[in-house]
């Protein structure tokens, strides 16, 4: 049998952020200054949003936000509910922000602007990807794909479909440690190694994962 990857338009990056998607901070409550971390995902409980709320906590800066993009959909907001209140027992700035988010953009049907997912990319500083089980990982392409820092559950179908094309991320194994915190506490505070990061990340991408592969 064959294997067709999941795929994203590498050879064409995106655009940088106009004034419109940088307009998403300031429509959902998120200054200029604070830390936006990105959870890119429904909230369903094999996202492991769980860690995401404990990174932000452990990190220990206080104007940092998580961001979920994505309502629950057709899984109930039990999970919706328990991550509302474990962010509370936290103390984690938590938005759900769905409701601002569109396939394009435009007004929503509350008279509210509606941004991309790519408006919404690009304004993060951070994407958690904490996921307990995947069938691929669409987000964490689309985090590359935005030139964004990924921190990473290394999920069976991480270890076995993604690592081993030699992404540079900052991972852990089923639960966060001290050693992560310090890693992403050390990316966020040294930029120029940030974006070597994510530019490397990119190209690796564009190498396994891009339009062109999947032609050939």
């Amino acid at each position: 049998c064959r294997i067709i990857p999941n795929v994203m338009d590498f050879a064409n990056p995106p655009d940088p952020p106009d004034d419109y998607a940088r307009k998403f901070r300031a429509t959902v409550g998120v200054s200029d200054h604070d830390l936006l971390v990105l959870q890119p995902t429904r909230v369903v409980a094999r996202k492991g949003i769980e860690h995401a709320v404990e990174l932000v906590r452990r990190l220990g800066r206080a104007n940092a936000t998580l961001v979920i993009s994505h309502a629950s959909g057709d899984e109930g907001d039990v999970n919706q509910q328990r991550i509302e209140e474990y962010a509370e027992l936290m103390d984690v700035e938590l938005l759900f922000v769905d409701r601002w988010i569109g396939e394009q953009r435009g007004t929503g049907t509350e008279g509210q602007p509606l941004f991309t997912l790519g408006d919404v990319f690009s304004q993060a500083d951070l994407v958690t990807y904490p996921s307990e089980y995947e069938g691929f990982g669409n987000a964490f392409l689309e985090a590359i794909y935005y030139k964004k820092p990924v921190v990473c559950n290394r999920y069976l179908i991480y270890r076995t479909d993604i690592e081993p094309c030699g992404f540079n991320t900052i991972t852990f194994d089923g639960f966060l440690t001290n050693d992560t915190v310090d890693q992403v506490n050390d990316l966020l505070d040294n930029p120029a190694r940030c974006n070597e990061m994510v530019e490397q990340n990119y190209e690796i991408a564009n190498e396994f994962f891009s339009f062109e592969v999947l032609e050939a």
